[in-house]
């Protein structure tokens, strides 16, 4: 008798830093590193998550990013970080992070955010936060954040376990491919009209 243990996370750092360099044409899984003598402080520094985002779109949302793009210093730490800013009624749509989870803590305001657990259960599992408070979304998992109230702003900090965690929005990307996704095969999906597919496809 045999086993396997398949494990997938991002890749562990073999000397003190792989500070990215995104100038190299070299494609890895990750980013080449940058001559360590060349290094400096600003590698590993970020500046402004004080500053709110803006919040003035459809969702009345803004995630400002602390990721490996910002910070060259996080390649292969396998951490990162989010500022996210919700205007009264704001939501960041229901979306996943291919590639990490991710834990969050209202630091002002109240948000109602929840996950969905993955078939056939599809259970939803939620709760209202208040400054102070922290959840956690696992990994790969469908989530959402929403500000319920109607008259004042919200903010969160997200701490995600992957130096790029990735996002997929799921109606972007069901409804706004490209190319588009079969109008029949998303009707037949989704169990609605075609036209109900058109509508939607044309708002994205």
């Amino acid at each position: 008798m045999a086993s396997s243990v398949v494990l997938a996370s991002d890749p562990s750092p073999l000397q003190d830093f792989c500070v990215a360099n995104k100038a190299s044409p070299v494609l890895v899984n990750g980013l080449v590193c940058k001559n360590p003598k060349d290094v400096v402080a600003e590698d590993f520094f970020f500046q402004g998550l004080n500053k709110a985002g803006n919040t003035k779109n459809k969702q009345g949302s803004n995630v400002t990013p602390v990721n490996v793009m910002q910070i060259p210093g996080l390649n292969t730490l396998g951490i990162s970080l989010a500022r996210l800013d919700f205007a009264p009624y704001g939501l960041v749509p229901p979306h996943t992070h291919p590639r990490a989870t991710e834990i969050l803590t209202v630091i002002e305001g109240t948000l109602h955010v929840g996950f969905v657990t993955s078939n056939t259960q599809n259970r939803l599992i939620f709760k209202v936060l208040n400054a102070g408070d922290v959840f956690v979304f696992p990994v790969g998992l469908i989530h959402f954040q929403f500000n319920p109230d109607m008259h004042k702003d919200a903010v969160a900090i997200s701490g995600l376990s992957s130096q790029n965690p990735g996002l997929n929005i799921i109606a972007d990307q069901v409804f706004g491919s490209d190319p588009k996704i079969d109008r029949g095969l998303l009707a037949k999906a989704f169990q609605v009209d075609k036209g109900v597919i058109d509508y939607l496809q044309k708002q994205f």
